[in-house]
């Protein structure tokens, strides 16, 4: 347990031993780099902030995203007694004696106390029920930080009395202006360095959204680059990639490699080479890709090139999409690689986008003709005095749940979208669908 208490004057550490990333913490609410959706003018958190009121927020997001940072900065802001508990290593009895102080100190003096837990989630039920009481009695003002989905890892009567707010992962200008400020600020490398355009787009790629991360490489190479002379020394992607051991990998989001890989990697799950696109995915990934861009395209390509071939392939490019969201990288990345394998192993069909291609092009090209009369709506008055409805075959009194009736517009009766193919479920599909056509029609049943 650490416990600060944030004075005019401040309680600063022996500059130049901590890491860089806790050395530029922000010291004000603007100073918070990223996560506008919760800083700006008349946000929760702000007025959270700016009133000084008591408050019970859990902050969830991916790491490096700025959960500690926000807990620090509000209680610089409200000066408030600073208490901060690791949920790795606390349990119920410092969660107690925590609770217990901070009734003493308000009754005695008026201080209150900001509780700050990180990694909440890892606390069990007993341990949160353990804060209940503070914070409905608002004993303490509580700060709850977690990776993991709050709804899935904290007691309901303690998510029912807080306010949950989300952060999300820092976007690439954030990042860069986050290391700028670290090269210049008196509190990071204070000038004596600067970062060619090319490392500081490795270190981008390689930090993935993680401000901490980051700092924590542009640090680490500038350990690499040695003690700067007269002039600032010049980081490099070299000196970014000895510092971190990972190869810059050429690929830019924005030109032809980005391109380029996306454009190999669909290829080769259209042509069933899952190394192949295997090998892109990793490619993609480990040049900090935004891996719901990655998933969009397994969506897009489940029904493209597999579609009722392999109607689960779908499910799996969904459900690789939903894991990104819910979990995030780097575990991703293997959901992500599931679907890569399967969509590139599944049989293949590309009937799906066939079928609806054509049928806007007919659309388009200005054939659609009314509806038939027995298929129009006839729920409305009036409707059966137009003869709406009338003739209209309910399919389900028909053997198979097939009538023989026309569903087509006038001229288009003999229009057939979808073709399936011999490959995979499609196969049986192909049957069902010859059968279906001949009880449409009047045919044999």
């Amino acid at each position: 347990m650490s416990e600060t208490l944030f004075d005019d004057a401040g309680a600063e550490a022996a500059k130049g031993q901590e890491p860089l990333a806790v050395r530029m913490r922000p010291r004000t609410l603007d100073e918070v780099m990223g996560q506008r959706h919760l800083l700006g003018e008349g946000s929760p958190l702000r007025r959270l902030v700016e009133d000084d009121a008591p408050m019970s927020v859990f902050l969830w997001g991916p790491p490096g995203t700025g959960k500690t940072t926000l807990a620090t900065v509000v209680s610089r802001v409200t000066k408030r007694r600073f208490v901060e508990l690791s949920a790795v290593n606390a349990g119920v009895k410092d969660v107690r004696a925590v609770v217990d102080e901070a009734k003493r100190r308000m009754g005695m003096s008026g201080t209150r106390t900001l509780l700050f837990v990180d990694e909440v989630h890892r606390f069990n039920k007993t341990q949160q029920d353990a804060l209940l009481p503070a914070v409905e009695n608002r004993w303490v003002s509580f700060i709850g930080a977690t990776t993991e989905n709050p709804f899935f890892s904290v007691v309901s009567p303690l998510l029912s009395r807080s306010l949950l707010l989300s952060l999300e992962s820092l976007e690439d200008t954030d990042i860069r202006a986050l290391v700028d400020r670290a090269l210049t600020d008196e509190r990071g490398l204070n000038g004596r360095y600067t970062l060619t355009e090319e490392g500081a787009e490795h270190l981008i790629r390689l930090a993935g959204g993680d401000g901490r991360r980051s700092l924590t490489y542009l640090e680490a190479a500038a350990l690499v680059c040695g003690p700067p002379s007269k002039r600032p020394a010049k980081i490099t992607a070299e000196h970014v990639e000895r510092a971190v051991d990972r190869h810059a990998v050429r690929y830019d989001r924005s030109g032809d490699q980005h391109y380029d890989v996306v454009s190999a990697f669909i290829k080769s799950m259209r042509g069933s080479d899952a190394d192949a696109a295997l090998h892109y995915l990793a490619r993609m990934v480990e040049a900090g890709e935004d891996p719901r861009f990655i998933a969009r395209r397994l969506i897009v390509h489940a029904s493209e090139d597999v579609g009722m071939a392999d109607p689960t392939a779908l499910q799996t490019a969904v459900a690789a999409a939903q894991a990104v969201e819910f979990i995030g990288m780097p575990e991703a990345r293997i959901n992500l690689a599931q679907a890569v394998i399967h969509i590139s192993l599944a049989p293949k069909s590309n009937a799906v986008i066939t079928a609806i291609d054509e049928a806007l092009a007919d659309v388009r090209a200005g054939r659609a003709g009314p509806v038939p009369t027995h298929l129009r709506d006839a729920h409305y008055k009036g409707a059966a005095d137009l003869g709406h409805g009338k003739g209209y075959r309910y399919a389900h009194d028909y053997p198979g749940g097939v009538a023989p009736q026309r569903h087509a517009p006038d001229g288009l009766t003999e229009r057939e979208y979808y073709r399936p193919t011999t490959y995979g479920t499609e196969r049986r599909l192909t049957e069902v669908l010859e059968r279906i056509k001949g009880v449409l029609r009047g045919g044999d049943r």
